[in-house]
């Protein structure tokens, strides 16, 4: 079975070979690696360029105007040719078995989205912490968003029109998360780390008062009320202090 692994590029360049590395070095080599460049320039061309000659696999569509990383995600899924889609961003890890052994599980089980607990790590790959999860399904999910995005690999099939990335500049990914599972998906978790999420302190996931705007976004989409999208905004913040708290212990 194909996947078809998304990565959008912006501004990684000191990541995105170690990232590009642990796909090639996969166990299942039955994939295509589509890179959305999000970093309109020379400088990312040259670097992109320089990758795809790498390995046939690889595949480079160029925004000619930076769309941010969810709509660029969005690009690829509709040039992706794979049943199933597993998405990375530019400058996390795979262990080598992440596909292997979630695809295997995926097909013995018929499952539709799986997504794996992971490590986090610093800029020089250093543990920090073991976020791990659960089943999850839409009532679940609005608590808290406890699906890593380079951990998850869902069938194509599954991806039409209304459900797709958000152009959201943080929580693109949780849009669609609750969008999938408001369909009723189950998000079925796999208890082994397989995964590597890098946090730096320039992203933009680390921009607090961004993600409570976009959070609060997501929420009045699906409830339709301020009030109600103000107090899940504050219980999904919460719930992310005691998690970055836990992350800790498991180690």
């Amino acid at each position: 079975m194909l996947v078809s692994i998304i990565i959008p590029y912006y501004k990684k360049q000191n990541y995105i070979n170690k990232t590009i590395y642990s796909i090639l070095n996969q166990s299942y080599q039955k994939f295509e690696i589509i890179i959305v460049n999000d970093e309109p320039g020379k400088l990312s061309q040259n670097i992109l360029s320089t990758l795809k000659k790498k390995d046939k696999r690889i595949k480079i569509i160029n925004n000619s105007k930076n769309i941010g990383a969810g709509m660029s995600r969005n690009k690829a899924i509709n040039f992706a040719k794979g049943k199933y889609i597993a998405f990375i961003d530019s400058d996390d890890l795979w262990k080598k078995n992440k596909l292997k052994m979630q695809i295997n599980i995926m097909k013995k089980f018929n499952y539709n989205v799986s997504h794996t607990a992971y490590y986090i790590i610093d800029k020089n790959d250093k543990k920090l912490g073991l976020r791990k999860s659960k089943n999850l399904n839409f009532e679940s999910l609005k608590d808290s968003c406890d699906v890593g995005l380079s951990t998850i690999i869902i069938k194509k099939m599954i991806l039409k029109n209304d459900r797709l990335f958000s152009n959201f500049i943080t929580k693109e990914d949780y849009y669609l998360w609750l969008k999938i599972a408001y369909h009723g998906e189950i998000f079925h978790y796999i208890n082994q780390p397989l995964s590597y999420w890098r946090k730096t302190h320039n992203s933009l996931s680390s921009s607090l008062i961004q993600k409570f705007i976009d959070s609060f976004k997501v929420y009045n989409h699906f409830e339709k009320n301020f009030i109600i999208s103000i107090y899940r905004t504050i219980i999904l913040s919460l719930n992310f202090i005691k998690k970055k708290k836990n992350d800790y212990r498991f180690l």
